[in-house]
């Protein structure tokens, strides 16, 4: 992959109260991303180890990939997938246990495709960054309230055993 202003790499650590095996339950179903992650709008399977996903954060712009199982590895606590549409590069969720919960790295390093963004990159690298960040703490609101049981909605903001609301990276 060339490194360029359309190249993009994220890093976003959580801290969750639950056991690393429960959580790679819950991550590992993709299809059920929409129901407690709100910025992915639909998943559509494609087979058993594809699909089609469409984001959008808070910027007005739909992102459209086609995802393929690269590493499917509950004993090792990884999911990785390879990208291809308006992104094109791989995501990897790392899941250890820590302190009684999980600690959840993801690791995102893509180019993006889509025309309208590329044209944009260089005056809107930092709102992209920014949506990319506030569509990954609702991720982790929304995976915390689906461990618990709740409704995505109903996780409050910062909860958890880091309770910085923040994400690292």
């Amino acid at each position: 992959m060339t490194r360029s202003w359309h190249h993009y790499r994220f890093h976003s650590v959580w801290l969750l109260d639950a056991p690393p095996a429960a959580v790679y339950d819950v991550l590992a179903r993709a299809e059920e991303y929409p129901s407690w992650w709100p910025q992915v709008r639909e998943v559509t399977p494609l087979g058993e180890d594809s699909g089609e996903a469409r984001f959008r954060s808070l910027l007005p712009y739909d992102l459209r990939v086609t995802a393929r199982a690269v590493r499917q590895d509950p004993d090792a606590g990884v999911l990785e997938i390879a990208m291809s549409g308006d992104l094109v590069g791989r995501a990897r969720w790392t899941l250890t246990g820590q302190r009684g919960g999980t600690r959840a790295d993801y690791a995102q390093e893509v180019e993006v495709r889509k025309p309208l963004l590329r044209l944009l990159a260089v005056p809107g690298r930092p709102l992209f960054r920014a949506n990319h960040a506030l569509m990954m703490r609702s991720g982790r609101r929304g995976l915390r309230a689906r461990l618990r049981g709740l409704p995505w909605g109903s996780a409050p903001y910062g909860s958890g055993p880091d309770g910085s609301g923040l994400d690292e990276g």
